[in-house]
């Protein structure tokens, strides 16, 4: 009994220690939710793409295929490039809009 009642008090102390810090507007932890974000979200388009499993989930064949895209870049031409890219991009993502309404 004594156990459960300090494992609940254990809980509850953790769930408010996480409530703070969700609600902490210190610019620094805003910035830092900001950025776990972002890298979550960039973390979600390799998944989309399907380069996990293309590669075995492989962190330096990913990493490699991302110094190719940044050479490629930083070659000619990269804003015709980055066009090209963002329309098969926003092709994806509309098919996959459109495939979402379509199940549900």
């Amino acid at each position: 009994m004594l156990q459960n009642a300090l494992q609940r008090a254990t809980s509850a102390a953790n769930r408010l220690e996480a409530q703070r810090a969700r609600d902490d507007t210190r610019a620094w932890a805003m910035n830092r939710r900001a950025r776990t974000r972002h890298l979550i979200e960039l973390g979600g388009l390799v998944v989309k793409a399907g380069l996990v499993e293309l590669t075995s989930d492989d962190r330096a064949v990913l990493l490699g295929a991302f110094l190719e895209i940044a050479d490629t870049l930083a070659g000619e031409n990269p804003d015709q490039i980055k066009l090209l890219w963002r329309r098969r991009g926003s092709r994806a993502f509309r098919a996959e809009s459109v495939s979402a309404k379509d199940n549900g």
